[in-house]
C-alpha cells in the first residue's frame, strides 16, 4: 500500500529586503501570490494534507488563500526552518510522508519534486540538489570519497574549503514522517544565527543509518527564491520568456517575445498572432487565426476562429464569436456575449449584454445590460441608458434595427424588428417594429442673435 504524501509549505518569512508591509510570499508573479504558484505544483503530487505555515503578516496569509482549501498553523517565532516544520508536527499523519516546500520558491516542477516523494516512500530521505556557478549564500553538501552525503553546511558556518563547495541544498527534501518526528526532537540552535536549521537532519538520518538519495532539478530556475524586488522582477521575466518559449513552440507567432505577460493560462489554436506588449489573465481561449493587436488586455476570454482584436482594446470575462473584429480602444466588460461577425470600433464599451451575428457597433457608444439582435447597426454616440440611480434595466434591441447617431435608450424599452431611430432620440417607449421613431425639439433660428464677448479687465 503506498504511503500517503503530506505537504508542509514554510511560508512564514518577513522577507525583509523587500521592503514591503505585505508577506513575502503573497508578492505577486505573474498575477498570482509567490506561494499560489508553490500550492498549484503541490496540489498536482495529490497530497493528503496540504499544511501552510505563516508567521509574518498575521492573518494576511490565511485570509488570501481561504479559497484554496488548506491548513493553517502559525509560527509565531522565526527561528529557523526546522521550528517552522515543528509547527506543523502535530497535523502530520505516523506512517506517511511528508515533503517539505517553500513558499518563495515559485517555479518548482512536481516533476522534479517526485523522485523526492518516491525516495522517502522507499524509507530513504529524498534531498534536491543543485550545482550553482556562484553558490554564495547557500548551504552546501558534504560528501564523503563514495559520495555519500554526510551532511549539510549552511554558508555562514562553513569554513572557506567547504565553501568552494558547488554543489548545494535547496531545502527540498522528503522523508517517511515517523523518521522527520524523530529528528526534529533532537534539533538544536548550536550555530551562527541561533536557530533550528531543518538541514540538520541530513547529518542525523545519516547517523541512523537512513540512505539519502539526492536529485537534482532540470533547470536551475526551479529553484531561485524570492528575497527582493529585484529578484521578484528578474523571476518574473524568466517566468515570461519560458511562457513566451512555449507559445512559440506551439506554433503562436509573437511579434516580440520579450514583450508579453501571461498571468494565467492561455490555450490557442494555429495561426495565432500576438503583437507587443499583449497582457493576458485568467483563462484565455484563443480560436485558429485570432490576431491580436499590440497592447490589448484579454482577461478570462474565449475568442472564436477568426477573430481581429486591433490595439488598446480590453476584454474582460466575455466571449468573442467566430469573425468578429474589435478595437482599436475597444472596452468589452464582464457579461458580454458577442456572437459571430460583430464589429465593435474605437471607444466603444460594451458590459453585460449579448450581441447577435453581423451587428456593428462601430463609435463612441455605450452599450450595457442590453440584447441585440443580428444585423442591427448601432450609431456613433449611441448610449443606453441602464441605471436609474438604484437599479439596472434592460434594453432589447430586435434583428435589423437601426439607431441613429446620438441617441439615447431609457431602459426598459425595446426597439422592434426593423425598426429605425432617427439620429438625436431619446427613446423612453418601445419603437415598434419597421417604423421610424425619432425625438427632437423643433429646429429654429433667432434672428440678430450676437454672441456675448468677454469684457476686458478691470470692468
Amino acid at each position: 500500500m503506498t504511503q500517503a504524501l503530506e505537504i508542509v509549505i514554510l511560508a512564514a518569512g518577513k522577507g525583509t529586503r523587500m521592503r514591503s508591509a505585505l508577506p513575502k510570499v503573497l508578492h505577486k508573479l505573474a498575477g498570482s501570490p509567490l506561494v499560489s504558484h508553490v500550492i498549484r505544483s503541490a496540489r498536482l503530487l495529490k497530497p493528503g494534507k496540504l499544511c501552510v505555515v505563516y508567521g509574518h503578516g498575521g492573518e494576511a496569509l490565511p485570509r488570501t488563500l481561504a479559497d484554496e482549501s488548506l491548513t493553517f498553523v502559525q509560527q509565531a517565532e522565526q527561528l529557523g526552518t526546522g521550528h517552522a516544520v515543528m509547527q506543523a508536527t502535530s497535523l502530520l499523519t505516523p506512517g506517511s510522508v511528508t515533503l517539505v516546500l517553500y513558499g518563495d520558491v515559485p517555479l518548482i516542477r512536481p516533476e522534479t519534486l517526485g523522485p523526492l516523494v518516491n525516495a522517502a516512500r522507499a524509507g530513504k530521505l529524498g534531498l534536491l540538489t543543485v550545482n550553482l556557478m556562484h553558490p554564495d549564500g547557500y548551504g552546501r553538501i558534504l560528501r564523503n570519497e563514495a559520495g555519500q552525503v554526510v551532511r549539510n553546511v549552511e554558508h555562514k558556518d562553513a569554513s572557506p574549503q567547504e565553501r568552494a563547495i558547488h554543489e548545494v541544498n535547496t531545502g527540498f527534501v522528503a522523508m517517511p514522517t515517523n523518521q522527520l518526528f524523530g529528528w526534529l526532537s533532537r534539533l538544536c540552535n548550536n550555530n551562527a544565527q541561533k536557530e533550528y536549521y531543518l538541514t540538520d537532519i541530513i547529518a542525523m538520518a545519516v547517523a541512523d543509518g537512513v540512505e539519502i538519495q539526492t536529485s537534482q532539478p532540470a533547470s536551475e530556475w526551479e529553484v531561485l527564491g524570492v528575497n527582493s524586488k529585484v529578484q521578484l522582477a528578474e523571476l518574473e521575466r524568466l517566468y515570461q520568456q519560458l511562457q513566451a518559449r512555449a507559445l512559440l513552440e506551439m506554433g503562436v507567432t509573437l511579434m516580440d517575445p520579450e514583450r508579453i505577460d501571461i498571468r494565467g493560462q492561455v490555450h490557442c489554436g494555429q495561426d495565432v498572432v500576438i503583437d507587443v506588449n499583449c497582457v493576458f489573465e485568467g483563462r484565455v481561449e484563443l480560436g485558429d487565426g485570432v490576431e491580436i493587436g499590440p497592447n490589448c488586455v484579454l482577461r478570462n476570454v474565449k475568442v472564436a476562429a477568426g477573430v481581429r482584436i486591433d490595439a488598446y482594446t480590453l476584454i474582460d470575462d466575455a466571449q468573442v464569436g467566430a469573425g468578429s473584429k474589435l478595437g482599436p480602444f475597444s472596452r468589452i466588460r464582464p457579461g458580454t456575449v458577442l456572437g459571430e461577425d460583430v464589429h465593435v470600433g474605437n471607444f466603444v464599451e460594451i458590459k453585460n449584454s449579448q450581441v447577435a451575428q453581423g451587428s456593428k457597433i462601430n463609435h463612441l457608444s455605450y452599450v450595457g445590460d442590453a440584447t441585440v439582435g443580428s444585423k442591427v447597426n448601432i450609431g456613433a454616440g449611441t448610449i443606453t441608458c441602464n441605471y436609474d440611480g438604484a437599479n439596472k434595466h434592460r434594453t432589447v434591441i430586435e434583428d435589423e434595427a437601426f439607431i441613429g447617431s446620438d441617441t439615447q435608450l431609457v431602459a426598459p424599452v425595446t426597439v422592434g424588428r426593423g425598426a429605425t431611430l432617427g439620429a438625436g432620440t431619446t427613446l423612453t417607449r418601445d419603437a415598434p417594429a419597421g417604423e421610424l421613431t425619432l425625438s427632437r425639439a423643433k429646429q429654429v433660428t433667432i434672428s440678430g442673435w450676437q454672441r456675448p464677448v468677454k469684457k476686458p479687465k478691470g470692468e
